[in-house]
This record gives C-alpha cells, structure tokens and sequence, in this order.
C-alpha cells in the first residue's frame, strides 16, 4: 500500500475516532480510561526498553527466512540486526499497550503468532509472571536472537515454536484446553490471517482478547479487519489504527468503537 493510502486511512481515522464522552459501553469505557490511555511507568518498561536500544544498535548480519508478508522496506535476505529491530519491532507506545492488557485481564494462556526479536514477547511476559507464554517464530535465526534476550531478561514463562505457522499453530493449539489472549502479529496477508483467527477460535472463550495488529498495513489486512468485525462471534472492537482489539462478551451488545489513542 502506499504512503498516500496509508495517510488517507489514517485521516479517515482521526475524523472517526472519539474520547472518553463518545463511549457509552461501561467495559469499553473502563477498559480505555484505566488501560489504554494509562500513561504511568510500569517495572517492566525500562528493562525492556533498554534491550530495545542494543537491538538497534546491533551491527551484526543475519540471514532471515521471511514466511509472511515480509518487510516493506527490506527485501534483502541478509539483514542487520538493527534494521530488523527498526522495521520489525513495535512501538514502545503499543508494546507498552500489550503489557496493560494482558496485566489488566491476567490471562493464563498467550499465544503471540510472530515474535521478531522478542520485545513484544518480553511485555507479554512479564505482565503476569503466572501465565504460559508461547510465542511462534518462522525464521531460526530471528528466534535465536529473542532466545537470548529472554535469557537475559531471566524469562521462564515463555515457549518458544519455530516453524511455518501453518505448520505450528494448530498442533499447539491442541495442547491448551483454552485460549485467554491472542496476539496476531504473524502474516499480514488476507487469507492466512482469517486462517489463524478461525483456527485460535477454536479455543476462544467469553473473555478471550485478540489483538490484531497492523489492521491498516494493506488492503488485504483491512478487509480481514472488517471480516473479523462481523464475525458471529465476535461481540465488540476497539480500533486504535495501529492495532484492532476483538472481545467476545456475550453479556455485553455487538459494538465497534474507533478511539483516539
């Protein structure tokens, strides 16, 4: 997609989303007043953060296996470490956004589909200490890069599965009894993204929170991100741009909200 697309879509964005007044549902309206727009420091932030820097900082050469769409930016195999971690890795803003959610809703299975170089993973983490982390890589070398940033950061809830996902995914997810917390940050193409939302369905429940990223990366991803919204099973989302938050609550009415953040 292009630049201009893409400022489009974010214009089209900013017209619709709304603050704290617009919202009328008590969770969304909770969830975005002590979550999503929380701007205090946690434990968490600087450690990680620091690893952060000495990722982009890192001069050395890896040779990467791309399974997914791939970089926009970098189409070479051979790639420096700090280009990865500057096209690839998430924002502190929505990585710091991750560690909320899941520290807010403590969930006991995570399942993350792309880990990069592990920062995300590490937020994932070390928002509940208590729950199982598993975390799906396509490229060896990537992964043996997040290994040892979880040895360091002295990480002992995460799983780590390298490998196609269209090979790993659905072997794990017969393992778990349920699926608390999903984020899908794995394949930015149409058809394997719905793939592996139906597929973690599965193991879906009431309170289950998938998050979505990259909702506006392409054309393939928007109109995944509208299929997933009339989904008959999924009850409200929450789009940020950047990221789609998708919930489950029966107990709760069917309903989109777009949101500053």
């Amino acid at each position: 997609m292009s630049l201009f697309s893409q400022a489009a879509d974010y214009l089209v964005y900013r017209a619709k989303a709304f603050k704290l007044h617009g919202v009328h549902s008590p969770f969304v309206f909770n969830l975005y007043n002590q979550v999503i727009l929380h701007d205090g420091d946690f434990y968490a932030y600087p450690r990680i953060e620091a690893v952060r820097t000495d990722l982009l900082a890192n001069e050395k050469t890896i040779e990467v296996t791309d399974l997914g769409a791939g970089s926009k930016s970098i189409k070479y195999k051979s790639r420096k470490i700090s280009d990865i971690a500057r096209t690839s890795l998430k924002p502190a803003k929505y990585s710091q956004l991750l560690f909320r959610l899941v520290n807010h809703f403590q969930p006991k299975v995570v399942f993350e589909l792309g880990t990069s170089l592990g920062i995300t993973t590490a937020y994932l983490a070390e928002a509940s200490r208590n729950a199982q982390i598993y975390t799906f890589e396509g490229c060896p070398n990537i992964a043996g890069i997040a290994k040892a940033n979880f040895e360091y950061l002295h990480m002992r809830n995460i799983t780590q599965i390298t490998g196609n996902l269209n090979n790993t995914l659905q072997p794990q997810l017969q393992q778990i009894p349920q699926l608390d917390f999903v984020f899908f940050d794995g394949n930015h193409r149409y058809e394997p993204t719905m793939r592996y939302f139906e597929q973690c369905m599965a193991k879906a429940h009431e309170n289950s929170v998938f998050v979505m990223d990259d909702i506006y990366w392409s054309s393939e991803m928007k109109r995944a991100w509208r299929e997933i919204k009339n989904h008959p099973k999924v009850a409200q989302t929450i789009d940020l741009y950047f990221v789609g938050l998708v919930f489950f609550r029966t107990t709760q009415p069917k309903e989109h909200f777009t949101l500053a953040f």
